[in-house]
């Protein structure tokens, strides 16, 4: 499983011209699933997602988490960060799981940052055309990979 995470001070998702979700200060995480990932990855990279520190504090160094500052998580579904671009120009997405797998595990991210996190999260559409823009504040992006229930 991969995500890339960026510290925002907003982020907002349109599907067909539309606002479908938003958040102001927090992260946007684009998240990859591959055909090996399990929940265990899923809960792995969550927890490791919402315990950085990647917000300043008031010496305006990095110190504190999303939680810290009260921040919310936008979580968009993204197959395209298993892209394999190795031969010719056309990237090949083999490396990414099937939709409904796929699906499952991001439903299941999605769901345990709520539920059992306690945080406030906004979802893109799973398999939908989205348009996000964001404004990355820092900027600050990182990049996770969680195998086998161990961040990489």
């Amino acid at each position: 499983m991969k995500a890339v995470i960026q510290r925002v001070r907003n982020s907002k998702l349109e599907i067909d011209s539309k606002l479908y979700s938003k958040i102001d200060n927090g992260l946007l995480i684009l998240l990859g699933v591959t055909h090996t990932d399990t929940k265990e990855d899923a809960i792995a990279l969550a927890e490791k997602i919402v315990k950085l520190r990647i917000f300043e504090d008031e010496n305006e160094k990095m110190n504190l988490s999303v939680t810290d500052v009260g921040g919310s998580l936008h979580i968009v579904s993204q197959f395209t960060l298993y892209a394999d671009s190795h031969h010719g120009n056309r990237p090949s997405f083999i490396n990414a799981a099937k939709p409904e797998y796929a699906n499952e595990l991001y439903e299941f991210f999605v769901d345990y940052c709520e539920t059992y996190l306690k945080m406030n999260v906004a979802t893109g559409s799973f398999g939908a055309m989205m348009h996000v823009s964001y404004i990355n504040v820092g900027p600050v992006t990182i990049i996770l990979e969680c195998e086998n229930g161990k961040i990489l």
